[in-house]
């Protein structure tokens, strides 16, 4: 560990991003941590990628939060391993987006969702209203002290619908989005201290899914998308957005 060499950090690019992707390359690539090891202690981090310490747990954080890593308290962080293909899929969809990449995953993510939202409601079966209604509640019922109790069940009421589309492709890009939009749900409601615009948008898309509505639907998620979206990109201005998706 003490022998790790230290990496330059290229000064055009987002240090917090650039750190996430020499933490990827240094977990997934080096061969020096096996799952189940503990990883490097903050402070080695700090000289080994010449940043702040800050910035090093705000990267941590975020491998954290896509399960490659686990935060023990008081005992360290410790690399889980990772599943086949996590890495290109991570570089792919990316915590460490620059900002038009981040542009176009938020579009790209509001137009499957209008797609499949139309598939849900030609597709959907009882137990997928069931299950909507129940995460609806669970959304209704979260309060704004709990924002990622709120986010949860934002997120899975929409994979729950990709699920009822029937489209198994489609249902699986959206999961490989999830962990950011999750982030991004979770730090816009604590930031804008309400879940009620959010939650109203909701109700709609369920009423078109349970009538077997396709067009009400398209309309009524393309409507819950226009404004995600609009909320989103006001957070995206000033660089909160891409630093919620590391949190």
């Amino acid at each position: 560990m003490n022998g790790l060499t230290r990496v330059e950090i290229a000064p055009r690019e987002p240090v917090s991003a650039e750190v996430v992707r020499r933490l990827l390359d240094y977990l997934l690539l080096s061969g020096e941590i096996q799952p189940g090891q503990r990883i490097p202690s903050e402070r080695q981090l700090v000289e080994t990628l010449g940043v702040g310490r800050a910035v090093v747990r705000e990267a941590i954080k975020a491998l954290g939060f896509l399960g490659l890593l686990e935060i023990r308290q008081g005992a360290g962080t410790y690399f889980r391993g990772t599943e086949p293909g996590i890495f290109s899929r991570i570089l792919e969809w990316g915590i460490a987006l620059g900002e038009q990449r981040t542009v176009d995953l938020i579009h790209a993510r509001g137009h499957l969702e209008v797609l499949v939202a139309g598939l849900a409601a030609q597709n959907r079966t009882d137990d997928d209203v069931r299950a909507l209604h129940e995460l609806l509640d669970a959304m209704r019922t979260a309060s704004i002290e709990e924002p990622h109790r709120f986010a949860e069940a934002d997120v899975g009421f929409h994979l729950r619908i990709a699920q009822a589309s029937g489209n198994s492709v489609l249902a699986n890009m959206l999961e490989r989005i999830r962990a950011l939009v999750f982030a991004w749900i979770g730090h816009n409601i604590a930031a804008s201290k309400t879940t009620s615009v959010a939650y109203a948008e909701h109700p709609p898309i369920l009423d078109a899914i349970e009538r077997r509505d396709v067009d009400a639907a398209r309309a009524a998620m393309e409507k819950h998308m226009r404004g995600a979206t609009e909320r989103l990109l006001s957070r995206l201005d000033a660089g909160a957005l891409t630093q919620s998706a590391k949190q």
